[in-house]
């Protein structure tokens, strides 16, 4: 305890001093995020970036060079996690109205940004960093579209600056062949081609509207789908089942969409090899869920990361649904939980890291220990994707030290006194 304190300290006096930028992490396991682990690493990091990955034992370093040394024998060095179609940043309380901002009135509401929403003062937001969660995506819900996500830190002053992409897709919530509003299969025709009718003549005036050279009427909601047309937005069409999900993709290439990526896809390891011939990557949702069909094996969801893996289809993991803001510190243990089902810990530590930075297109700043990358680093006593083992000691980003103190943290030293709690 009082070793990692000196270590704070001595951090906090060196990171923060404008003059020391040069940082050494020496003679940890480091875990790439691409598949690769060094067993005994230097990782350094030069003005907020990362300049050299290599092994220790090959490497002969002139000590000097660096400001500060940190010696993490037997820690385990990772990339900083990635949370995914997420409502950090947007949702503190879930059960308290007034703290949710991550929804609107209306169907279409492919304008509505989550940039300027994302509050970097939430205390939902420390919790995840103290977990190694570093970057989220944060995602509208509700609607047929329900907004425009950015990619964002999860520490910074404001929006402004913890964003890393400005509004990098739209999200659709594709009508479900099996609606829920309709008993009669009459009923579920009619309710179905009607949401698809209507769907279609949305994206017709957006496909339309964006060939304009000149616009004498702007208008907010066509104007935001103009980027899926020209490649600088991807769509992200939320869809479950077979059926779903085929009708997803045929949609997409109808309008040329130059980008596209299934959120849910609890279906998605029966048609691999359709996403792959359309180059379609995957969200896939929580693992810790139950199947869809009573029949299907009880663990079918944890098998799903390995079914992908095997078929060879980009993917990562999110945790949307009920309590998911709170609950995105533990994604690693959904990595875990796929580790233990068929993929081996570095795919699973995949699908949480580069995976998710590639499909979210940032892998060129994040999701892994490269040169040239920003210094978004974490270190963990143990392995991270193991709630027994998993305790992150220092987390970097941008080559900042930063504060992994909490509010809970707080209150557990609080009442551990009081109570005289070992």
């Amino acid at each position: 305890m009082y070793k990692y304190l000196f270590v704070f300290i001595l951090l906090c006096h060196t990171l923060f001093s404008q003059t020391k930028k040069n940082i050494l992490l020496k003679n940890g396991i480091a875990h790439i995020g691409n598949g690769m682990v060094i067993e005994n690493s230097y990782v350094s990091i030069t003005d907020g970036k990362i300049n050299l990955v290599t092994d220790a034992r090959a490497t002969r370093l002139d000590m000097h060079a660096f400001d500060t040394i940190i010696n993490v024998e037997g820690k385990h060095i990772y990339p900083g996690l990635i949370a995914p179609n997420c409502v950090l940043g947007l949702q503190e309380a879930e059960s308290i109205r007034a703290t949710n901002d991550f929804a609107e009135i209306g169907e279409y509401n492919p304008h509505i940004r989550a940039l300027t929403a994302y509050n970097t003062e939430s205390k939902v937001l420390e919790t995840a960093k103290t977990n190694g969660v570093l970057y989220t995506q944060s995602t509208p819900r509700y609607g047929v579209i329900s907004g425009t996500s950015s990619v964002f830190a999860t520490s910074g002053w404001n929006w402004e600056d913890a964003v890393i992409r400005i509004d990098d897709g739209i999200h659709l919530n594709f009508p479900e062949f099996i609606s829920k509003q309709a008993h009669h299969s009459d009923d579920i025709n009619n309710h179905y081609n009607s949401k698809i009718n209507e769907l279609h003549t949305f994206f017709e005036n957006a496909l339309a509207y964006s060939k304009r050279d000149i616009v004498d009427n702007e208008n907010l909601r066509l104007e935001a789908m103009k980027g899926l047309f020209n490649g600088s937005k991807t769509l992200y069409i939320h869809a479950d089942y077979v059926k779903d999900i085929i009708a997803a993709i045929n949609f997409s290439n109808t309008f040329k969409i130059k980008k596209m990526v299934i959120v849910g896809g609890k279906d998605s390891y029966k048609i691999t090899k359709m996403l792959k011939e359309n180059h379609i990557a995957v969200m896939l949702n929580r693992l810790h869920d139950l199947p869809s069909l009573p029949e299907s094996d009880v663990d079918l969801m944890y098998k799903i990361p390995y079914l992908l893996q095997k078929d060879s289809v980009l993917f990562c993991l999110q945790n949307q649904g009920d309590l998911e803001a709170m609950n995105a510190r533990n994604i690693s243990f959904l990595a875990g939980t796929a580790a233990a089902y068929g993929l081996t810990k570095e795919q699973a530590l995949q699908s949480i890291t580069l995976n998710s930075a590639k499909i979210l297109g940032v892998d060129h700043l994040i999701g892994s220990i490269e040169n040239g990358k920003l210094a978004s680093i974490i270190v963990s006593d143990g392995d991270i994707l193991d709630m027994k083992t998993n305790h992150v000691i220092l987390a970097f980003m941008n080559g900042r030290l930063m504060n992994l103190e909490n509010f809970q943290n707080t209150l557990y030293k609080k009442y551990s006194k009081k109570f005289d709690i070992k």
